[in-house]
């Protein structure tokens, strides 16, 4: 059965390729093909998920990471970034406690972390720059992702717990913000000369991306004919990211993992379908889509 999977998708044969049960995606895949790609949707997480984890050994940056490290905040400000960074990401990651536990307490990181940014007074037109002289980049071969959906007209629902301004920007950067691409994130409010005055709504943090789904039912509504679901993160909490789809007939979970693989592979190989272990590209996510899509 696996032998078939990886003639039907040479890519995941690949190294960076672990899966728990090669039947269940040959299954998942085959009953998608047949349903067609005008049933299929994407949903996406952002950081580290569409980005890079690391380039040539070294950090790649997030959304929040490209305004910590630029120009448009004070070193003042970049320490107390740190602390609470610090004080709340081994949280976060502490897989020995609950979510009910880590929730107040990342609420309560992202709200005192924007409550920073907001002091900063920090001007729209400044953004596209703080972008421009980051180190964020997309995953290798994100061309061929991203025009490929949009040519084929599949949406690409990108949830993330970042600075939507600032994803926004790093995907207009890069050339491929296309129209089928809908971004549900963090959003900036700009008093009318452009200054920073507040975030927009409900947070969206790690471990709410499902609030935020459930939140966005109106446009998951227009999605109904798409019951179809490749979802892509880099944490258990994206795991929820699809709690909005209505009457949903086959979800396929491609989990990277990007680091501390040991102490985690387990609990992704149990929650993701096909686990990509320190893998800084889109090979097996474009190879998937090209095989639903019939361009094999």
């Amino acid at each position: 059965m696996a032998a078939d999977l990886k003639k039907m998708i040479p890519e995941l044969s690949n190294t960076s390729v672990c899966m728990r049960d090669p039947k269940k995606v040959q299954e998942t895949l085959e009953s998608m093909v047949k349903a067609g790609s005008n049933t299929v949707q994407v949903i996406s997480d952002f950081d580290m998920t569409l980005t890079r984890f690391a380039f040539n050994g070294k950090r790649c940056p997030t959304c929040h990471n490209i305004l910590d490290n630029s120009k448009l905040i004070d070193d003042e400000c970049r320490e107390q970034l740190k602390e609470l960074l610090n004080t709340y990401y081994p949280i976060e990651i502490d897989s020995s406690r609950s979510v009910e536990e880590k929730l107040p307490l990342m609420v309560e990181w992202w709200t005192k972390a924007h409550e920073l940014l907001v002091q900063q007074e920090i001007k729209k037109d400044m953004l596209a720059m703080a972008v421009r002289e980051s180190e964020a980049m997309l995953r290798e071969s994100y061309q061929l992702f991203f025009d490929h959906l949009h040519e084929h007209s599949i949406p690409l629902l990108i949830f993330s717990a970042g600075i939507g301004d600032i994803l926004e920007e790093v995907i207009r950067q890069a050339g491929v913000f296309h129209s089928n691409v809908k971004v549900f994130s963090n959003y900036m409010d700009f008093d009318e000369s452009g200054v920073l005055r507040a975030f927009k709504g409900e947070l969206i943090h790690i471990y709410n991306k499902r609030e935020g789904a459930l939140l966005n039912t109106g446009h998951f509504k227009e999605l109904r004919t798409r019951p179809n679901v490749v979802l892509l993160g880099d944490s258990l909490g994206d795991l929820t990211m699809a709690d909005g789809v209505q009457d949903m007939e086959n979800i396929l979970k491609i989990g990277f993992l990007n680091d501390k693989v040991d102490e985690r592979k387990q609990s992704y190989l149990e929650s993701y379908d096909i686990v990509l272990v320190k893998d800084e590209t889109l090979e097996v996510p474009n190879a998937v889509l090209l095989y639903l899509t019939g361009n094999k």
